[in-house]
């Protein structure tokens, strides 16, 4: 079972309505709960080199930091950017 984590931004207040969103796909990939991380996009970063966390939940793909790594972005085969397109569903972040 992979270890997750929700990460919030600490920007985001009130926190509860992206807390729920993240709680809900927990359950539903079966992820074992690790914890709400508001800290730096860095910290959260750690514990994935680390190796403590699995997989990092997040609410909203608006809430990652576009300078973030490691980094994995997906080709579209459209040409349109993914963070462009707000049709295009946040799945891919796990």
């Amino acid at each position: 079972m992979e270890i997750a984590v929700i990460w919030i931004p600490a920007t985001i207040e009130p926190s509860e309505a992206a807390v729920a969103r993240c709680l809900s796909h927990l359950r539903r990939r079966s992820y074992r709960f690790a914890g709400i991380m508001r800290a730096p996009w860095e910290t959260v970063e750690q514990t994935m080199i680390d190796g403590e966390v699995d997989v990092v939940v997040i609410a909203d793909f608006a809430h990652l930091p576009p300078d973030r790594s490691p980094r994995i972005e997906l080709a579209s085969p459209t040409g349109i950017d993914a963070y462009e397109d707000p049709a295009v569903p946040d799945t891919q972040l796990g």
